[in-house]
Protein backbone atom coordinates (compact mmCIF):
# COMPACT_ATOMS: atom_id res chain seq x y z
CA UNK A 1 0.00 0.00 0.00
CA UNK A 2 2.65 2.23 1.28
CA UNK A 3 5.02 2.14 -2.56
CA UNK A 4 1.60 2.66 -4.51
CA UNK A 5 0.61 5.95 -2.38
CA UNK A 6 4.45 6.99 -2.84
CA UNK A 7 4.57 6.67 -6.21
CA UNK A 8 1.02 8.22 -6.48
CA UNK A 9 2.80 11.16 -5.01
CA UNK A 10 5.51 11.26 -7.36
CA UNK A 11 3.30 10.91 -10.52
CA UNK A 12 1.41 13.77 -9.38
CA UNK A 13 4.27 15.82 -8.68
CA UNK A 14 5.99 15.14 -12.21
CA UNK A 15 2.32 15.78 -13.99
CA UNK A 16 3.23 19.65 -12.89
CA UNK A 17 6.46 19.67 -14.98
CA UNK A 18 4.92 21.22 -17.95
CA UNK A 19 2.94 23.50 -16.29
CA UNK A 20 6.04 25.03 -14.68
CA UNK A 21 8.00 25.17 -17.87
CA UNK A 22 5.21 26.81 -19.22
CA UNK A 23 5.33 29.30 -16.55
CA UNK A 24 8.78 29.70 -16.76
CA UNK A 25 8.95 30.57 -20.67
CA UNK A 26 6.08 32.84 -20.10
CA UNK A 27 7.98 34.18 -17.45
CA UNK A 28 11.18 34.90 -19.46
CA UNK A 29 9.47 35.84 -22.25
CA UNK A 30 7.74 39.07 -20.15
CA UNK A 31 11.40 39.92 -18.89
CA UNK A 32 12.89 39.38 -22.02
CA UNK A 33 10.05 41.79 -24.15
CA UNK A 34 9.55 45.08 -21.15
CA UNK A 35 12.84 45.25 -19.81
CA UNK A 36 15.29 44.03 -22.58
CA UNK A 37 13.22 45.11 -25.96
CA UNK A 38 10.97 47.89 -24.98
CA UNK A 39 13.46 49.38 -22.19
CA UNK A 40 17.15 48.34 -23.26
CA UNK A 41 16.38 48.59 -26.66
CA UNK A 42 13.49 51.04 -28.42
CA UNK A 43 14.75 54.52 -28.19
CA UNK A 44 11.24 55.68 -29.30
CA UNK A 45 8.95 56.94 -25.77
CA UNK A 46 5.37 56.59 -28.09
CA UNK A 47 6.68 53.06 -29.86
CA UNK A 48 7.56 51.60 -26.08
CA UNK A 49 4.01 52.45 -24.70
CA UNK A 50 2.25 51.52 -27.40
CA UNK A 51 3.77 47.83 -27.76
CA UNK A 52 3.18 47.60 -23.45
CA UNK A 53 -0.07 48.46 -23.48
CA UNK A 54 -0.86 45.80 -26.22
CA UNK A 55 1.27 42.91 -24.75
CA UNK A 56 0.38 43.49 -21.13
CA UNK A 57 -3.49 43.74 -22.75
CA UNK A 58 -2.60 39.95 -24.68
CA UNK A 59 -0.29 39.24 -20.90
CA UNK A 60 -3.47 39.49 -19.06
CA UNK A 61 -5.91 37.66 -20.89
CA UNK A 62 -3.51 34.95 -21.86
CA UNK A 63 -2.42 34.71 -18.18
CA UNK A 64 -5.92 34.48 -16.93
CA UNK A 65 -7.66 32.49 -19.14
CA UNK A 66 -4.20 29.90 -18.63
CA UNK A 67 -4.83 30.09 -14.83
CA UNK A 68 -8.71 29.02 -15.35
CA UNK A 69 -8.11 26.24 -17.27
CA UNK A 70 -5.63 24.78 -14.60
CA UNK A 71 -7.33 25.23 -11.41
CA UNK A 72 -11.01 24.64 -12.24
CA UNK A 73 -11.98 21.08 -10.83
CA UNK A 74 -13.48 18.68 -13.57
CA UNK A 75 -17.23 18.40 -13.01
CA UNK A 76 -18.30 14.54 -12.06
CA UNK A 77 -21.38 13.05 -12.14
CA UNK A 78 -24.08 13.63 -9.74
CA UNK A 79 -25.05 10.91 -7.20
CA UNK A 80 -28.22 10.36 -9.41
CA UNK A 81 -25.81 8.48 -11.72
CA UNK A 82 -25.12 6.45 -9.03
CA UNK A 83 -26.15 2.70 -7.68
CA UNK A 84 -28.33 2.49 -4.67
CA UNK A 85 -26.93 0.25 -2.50
CA UNK A 86 -28.66 -2.41 -2.75
CA UNK A 87 -28.25 -2.31 -6.65
CA UNK A 88 -24.77 -2.11 -6.20
CA UNK A 89 -24.72 -5.06 -3.70
CA UNK A 90 -26.14 -7.25 -5.90
CA UNK A 91 -23.70 -5.76 -9.10
CA UNK A 92 -21.02 -6.92 -7.54
CA UNK A 93 -22.13 -10.15 -6.60
CA UNK A 94 -23.43 -11.07 -9.83
CA UNK A 95 -21.02 -12.75 -12.17
CA UNK A 96 -22.51 -13.42 -15.16
CA UNK A 97 -22.71 -10.19 -17.59
CA UNK A 98 -26.63 -10.42 -18.53
CA UNK A 99 -27.61 -10.28 -15.07
CA UNK A 100 -25.55 -7.05 -14.64
CA UNK A 101 -26.72 -5.43 -17.26
CA UNK A 102 -30.62 -5.94 -16.31
CA UNK A 103 -29.83 -4.78 -12.88
CA UNK A 104 -27.77 -1.23 -15.04
CA UNK A 105 -31.00 -1.02 -17.01
CA UNK A 106 -33.31 -1.04 -14.11
CA UNK A 107 -31.00 1.66 -12.58
CA UNK A 108 -30.88 3.67 -16.01
CA UNK A 109 -34.60 3.45 -16.77
CA UNK A 110 -35.29 6.61 -14.58
CA UNK A 111 -31.95 8.70 -16.13
CA UNK A 112 -31.46 10.95 -19.08
CA UNK A 113 -29.27 8.67 -21.25
CA UNK A 114 -29.31 8.04 -24.69
CA UNK A 115 -26.24 7.13 -25.38
CA UNK A 116 -24.90 3.44 -25.59
CA UNK A 117 -21.92 1.32 -25.37
CA UNK A 118 -20.80 0.17 -29.60
CA UNK A 119 -23.08 -3.34 -28.27
CA UNK A 120 -25.52 -1.50 -26.98
CA UNK A 121 -25.10 -1.65 -23.39
CA UNK A 122 -25.71 0.71 -20.39
CA UNK A 123 -22.21 2.95 -19.79
CA UNK A 124 -21.07 2.17 -16.95
CA UNK A 125 -17.66 2.41 -14.71
CA UNK A 126 -16.70 0.47 -12.66
CA UNK A 127 -13.37 2.42 -11.15
CA UNK A 128 -15.60 5.40 -9.87
CA UNK A 129 -19.19 3.05 -9.61
CA UNK A 130 -21.66 5.34 -11.75
CA UNK A 131 -23.71 5.18 -14.64
CA UNK A 132 -22.02 7.64 -17.11
CA UNK A 133 -24.06 10.77 -18.23
CA UNK A 134 -23.86 11.36 -21.80
CA UNK A 135 -20.50 12.79 -23.31
CA UNK A 136 -19.01 11.49 -20.01
CA UNK A 137 -15.66 9.36 -20.19
CA UNK A 138 -13.30 8.49 -17.27
CA UNK A 139 -10.16 9.92 -17.33
CA UNK A 140 -7.42 7.39 -16.16
CA UNK A 141 -4.71 10.24 -15.36
CA UNK A 142 -7.55 12.68 -12.52
CA UNK A 143 -8.96 9.12 -11.52
CA UNK A 144 -12.63 10.27 -12.38
CA UNK A 145 -15.42 10.23 -14.85
CA UNK A 146 -15.25 13.52 -16.44
CA UNK A 147 -18.75 15.37 -18.07
CA UNK A 148 -18.46 16.37 -21.67
CA UNK A 149 -14.60 15.07 -21.29
CA UNK A 150 -12.62 16.32 -23.76
CA UNK A 151 -9.13 15.13 -23.62
CA UNK A 152 -6.37 15.34 -20.73
CA UNK A 153 -4.01 17.91 -21.32
CA UNK A 154 -0.71 17.65 -20.01
CA UNK A 155 0.48 21.38 -20.72
CA UNK A 156 -2.47 22.66 -18.04
CA UNK A 157 -2.38 19.33 -15.79
CA UNK A 158 -5.96 19.06 -15.91
CA UNK A 159 -8.68 17.08 -17.61
CA UNK A 160 -10.22 19.17 -20.22
CA UNK A 161 -14.50 18.97 -20.14
CA UNK A 162 -17.32 20.36 -19.70
CA UNK A 163 -16.46 22.65 -16.52
CA UNK A 164 -13.05 23.96 -18.27
CA UNK A 165 -13.70 23.81 -21.98
CA UNK A 166 -14.62 27.46 -23.00
CA UNK A 167 -11.31 28.16 -20.74
CA UNK A 168 -8.80 25.73 -22.94
CA UNK A 169 -10.21 27.15 -25.88
CA UNK A 170 -9.69 31.01 -25.01
CA UNK A 171 -6.06 29.88 -23.47
CA UNK A 172 -5.40 29.04 -26.71
CA UNK A 173 -6.47 32.14 -28.16
CA UNK A 174 -4.73 34.60 -26.30
CA UNK A 175 -1.72 32.22 -25.92
CA UNK A 176 -1.58 32.62 -29.79
CA UNK A 177 -2.54 36.80 -30.42
CA UNK A 178 0.01 37.10 -27.11
CA UNK A 179 2.78 34.87 -29.86
CA UNK A 180 1.52 36.55 -32.65
CA UNK A 181 2.32 40.06 -31.32
CA UNK A 182 5.64 39.34 -29.81
CA UNK A 183 6.75 37.84 -33.05
CA UNK A 184 5.82 40.94 -35.66
CA UNK A 185 6.78 43.12 -32.96
CA UNK A 186 9.93 42.03 -32.38
CA UNK A 187 10.70 40.69 -35.77
CA UNK A 188 12.04 44.31 -36.61
CA UNK A 189 14.64 44.32 -34.19
CA UNK A 190 14.89 40.47 -34.81
CA UNK A 191 16.42 41.48 -38.23
CA UNK A 192 18.54 44.31 -37.26
CA UNK A 193 20.24 42.55 -34.44
CA UNK A 194 20.89 39.26 -36.96
CA UNK A 195 22.30 41.81 -39.49
CA UNK A 196 24.66 43.56 -36.60
CA UNK A 197 23.13 46.69 -37.39
CA UNK A 198 22.46 47.09 -33.88
CA UNK A 199 24.70 45.18 -30.90
CA UNK A 200 23.76 45.21 -27.53
CA UNK A 201 23.30 42.86 -24.22
CA UNK A 202 19.73 42.42 -25.54
CA UNK A 203 21.01 40.72 -28.82
CA UNK A 204 20.26 37.07 -27.59
CA UNK A 205 17.01 37.53 -25.75
CA UNK A 206 15.79 39.61 -28.93
CA UNK A 207 16.47 36.90 -31.24
CA UNK A 208 15.82 34.17 -29.00
CA UNK A 209 12.45 35.71 -28.37
CA UNK A 210 11.35 35.76 -31.93
CA UNK A 211 12.13 31.85 -32.76
CA UNK A 212 10.04 31.24 -29.13
CA UNK A 213 7.15 33.23 -30.07
CA UNK A 214 7.01 31.92 -33.90
CA UNK A 215 7.75 27.76 -32.59
CA UNK A 216 4.23 28.49 -30.51
CA UNK A 217 2.62 30.43 -33.09
CA UNK A 218 2.80 27.11 -35.65
CA UNK A 219 2.13 24.65 -33.15
CA UNK A 220 -0.96 26.43 -31.18
CA UNK A 221 -2.41 27.67 -34.20
CA UNK A 222 -2.79 24.40 -35.75
CA UNK A 223 -4.55 22.82 -32.36
CA UNK A 224 -6.61 26.11 -32.11
CA UNK A 225 -7.72 26.12 -35.58
CA UNK A 226 -8.67 22.33 -34.85
CA UNK A 227 -10.65 22.90 -31.88
CA UNK A 228 -12.48 25.75 -33.74
CA UNK A 229 -13.76 23.14 -35.91
CA UNK A 230 -14.67 20.75 -33.20
CA UNK A 231 -16.56 23.70 -31.58
CA UNK A 232 -18.40 24.64 -35.05
CA UNK A 233 -19.50 20.24 -34.94
CA UNK A 234 -20.42 20.06 -31.41
CA UNK A 235 -17.64 17.30 -30.95
CA UNK A 236 -15.61 16.47 -28.41
CA UNK A 237 -11.85 14.87 -29.56
CA UNK A 238 -13.01 11.69 -28.16
CA UNK A 239 -15.83 12.26 -29.92
CA UNK A 240 -14.40 13.32 -32.99
CA UNK A 241 -12.41 9.47 -32.90
CA UNK A 242 -15.16 7.39 -31.68
CA UNK A 243 -18.55 8.11 -32.94
CA UNK A 244 -21.18 8.42 -30.19
CA UNK A 245 -23.68 5.06 -29.91
CA UNK A 246 -27.28 6.24 -29.67
CA UNK A 247 -30.45 4.17 -29.80
CA UNK A 248 -30.26 4.06 -33.62
CA UNK A 249 -26.65 3.74 -33.76
CA UNK A 250 -23.65 5.60 -34.10
CA UNK A 251 -23.97 9.56 -35.30
CA UNK A 252 -20.60 11.39 -35.38
CA UNK A 253 -23.50 14.69 -36.02
CA UNK A 254 -25.37 13.45 -32.85
CA UNK A 255 -24.71 16.27 -30.71
CA UNK A 256 -24.89 19.07 -33.58
CA UNK A 257 -27.64 21.54 -33.90
CA UNK A 258 -26.33 23.85 -35.89
CA UNK A 259 -23.62 26.25 -36.36
CA UNK A 260 -24.88 29.29 -34.49
CA UNK A 261 -26.26 26.74 -31.25
CA UNK A 262 -23.29 24.61 -31.41
CA UNK A 263 -21.08 27.96 -30.78
CA UNK A 264 -24.06 28.75 -27.86
CA UNK A 265 -23.24 25.05 -26.35
CA UNK A 266 -19.93 25.85 -25.51
CA UNK A 267 -19.58 29.96 -25.14
CA UNK A 268 -23.37 31.12 -23.80
CA UNK A 269 -26.20 32.85 -25.15
CA UNK A 270 -24.52 36.47 -24.20
CA UNK A 271 -21.73 37.27 -26.31
CA UNK A 272 -20.15 40.01 -24.36
CA UNK A 273 -19.00 36.89 -22.41
CA UNK A 274 -17.93 35.28 -25.21
CA UNK A 275 -14.45 36.07 -24.79
CA UNK A 276 -13.92 36.45 -20.93
CA UNK A 277 -12.88 33.90 -19.18
CA UNK A 278 -15.96 33.25 -17.55
CA UNK A 279 -17.98 30.40 -17.33
CA UNK A 280 -21.22 30.85 -19.48
CA UNK A 281 -21.50 27.45 -21.16
CA UNK A 282 -25.16 26.13 -21.52
CA UNK A 283 -26.37 22.88 -19.49
CA UNK A 284 -25.42 21.14 -16.70
CA UNK A 285 -22.89 18.69 -18.40
CA UNK A 286 -25.05 15.67 -17.61
CA UNK A 287 -27.83 16.09 -20.41
CA UNK A 288 -27.47 17.45 -24.15
CA UNK A 289 -29.63 18.18 -26.70
CA UNK A 290 -29.56 16.37 -29.97
CA UNK A 291 -29.51 16.83 -33.32
CA UNK A 292 -31.95 13.96 -34.04
CA UNK A 293 -34.42 15.25 -31.89
CA UNK A 294 -34.06 19.14 -33.12
CA UNK A 295 -35.11 17.96 -36.61
CA UNK A 296 -37.94 16.21 -35.38
CA UNK A 297 -39.00 18.92 -33.39
CA UNK A 298 -38.26 21.99 -35.62
CA UNK A 299 -38.56 21.02 -38.74
CA UNK A 300 -41.81 18.48 -38.90
CA UNK A 301 -45.52 19.06 -38.21
CA UNK A 302 -47.87 15.87 -38.65
CA UNK A 303 -51.40 16.90 -40.15
CA UNK A 304 -54.25 14.72 -41.13
CA UNK A 305 -56.13 15.54 -44.10
CA UNK A 306 -59.59 13.79 -44.59
CA UNK A 307 -61.56 13.60 -47.99
CA UNK A 308 -62.70 16.74 -49.55
CA UNK A 309 -66.68 15.48 -49.43
CA UNK A 310 -66.64 15.33 -45.61
CA UNK A 311 -66.41 18.12 -43.04
CA UNK A 312 -64.00 17.16 -40.64
CA UNK A 313 -61.23 19.55 -38.67
CA UNK A 314 -57.35 19.19 -39.67
CA UNK A 315 -55.74 17.53 -36.99
CA UNK A 316 -52.08 18.78 -36.01
CA UNK A 317 -49.52 17.41 -33.98
CA UNK A 318 -47.51 20.81 -32.61
CA UNK A 319 -43.32 20.61 -32.37
CA UNK A 320 -41.89 19.75 -29.24
CA UNK A 321 -40.09 23.45 -27.56
CA UNK A 322 -36.52 23.53 -26.83
CA UNK A 323 -36.64 22.73 -23.08
CA UNK A 324 -38.33 18.74 -24.09
CA UNK A 325 -35.63 17.70 -26.33
CA UNK A 326 -35.09 14.38 -25.67
CA UNK A 327 -34.40 11.46 -27.87
CA UNK A 328 -37.36 9.99 -25.11
CA UNK A 329 -39.89 13.06 -26.05
CA UNK A 330 -39.86 12.21 -29.27
CA UNK A 331 -40.87 8.50 -28.85
CA UNK A 332 -43.32 10.01 -26.62
CA UNK A 333 -44.55 12.17 -29.25
CA UNK A 334 -44.76 9.87 -31.91
CA UNK A 335 -46.75 7.58 -30.17
CA UNK A 336 -49.39 9.86 -29.13
CA UNK A 337 -49.94 10.40 -32.65
CA UNK A 338 -50.65 7.21 -33.37
CA UNK A 339 -52.63 6.06 -30.88
CA UNK A 340 -54.87 9.41 -31.62
CA UNK A 341 -55.16 8.04 -35.05
CA UNK A 342 -56.56 4.90 -33.70
CA UNK A 343 -59.12 6.45 -31.74
CA UNK A 344 -60.18 8.66 -34.57
CA UNK A 345 -63.67 7.92 -36.19
CA UNK A 346 -62.09 8.44 -39.66
CA UNK A 347 -60.49 4.71 -39.27
CA UNK A 348 -63.95 3.30 -39.22
CA UNK A 349 -64.99 5.18 -42.21
CA UNK A 350 -63.65 3.18 -45.76
CA UNK A 351 -64.52 5.90 -48.10
CA UNK A 352 -62.57 8.25 -46.39
CA UNK A 353 -58.93 8.57 -46.61
CA UNK A 354 -55.97 10.10 -44.01
CA UNK A 355 -53.02 11.82 -45.81
CA UNK A 356 -49.63 12.22 -43.69
CA UNK A 357 -47.58 15.19 -45.06
CA UNK A 358 -44.21 16.26 -43.68
CA UNK A 359 -43.74 20.64 -43.89
CA UNK A 360 -40.03 21.30 -43.67
CA UNK A 361 -39.03 24.58 -42.77
CA UNK A 362 -36.72 26.11 -44.82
Amino acid sequence: MAPTHVLRCCQRGLAWIPVIFIALVVCWSYYAYVLELCVYTITNIGEQVIYLIFFHLSFVMFVWSYWKTIFTKPANPSKEFCLPKAEKERYEKEERLESQQEILWRAASTLPLYTRTGAGAIRYCDRCQVIKPDRCHHCSACDMCVLKMDHHCPWVNNCVGFSNYKFFILFLAYSLVYCLFIAATVLKYFIKFWTNEVNNSAKFHVLFLFFVAAMFCISILSLFSYHLWLVGKNRSTIEAFRAPVFRTGSDKNGFSLGFRKNIAQVFGDQKKYWLLPIFTSQGDGLTFPTRLVNADAEQATVTLHPDTNKCMPDVSVSPLSESQNRLLSNEQHANNAEDHLAASPLKSAESETITISVESES
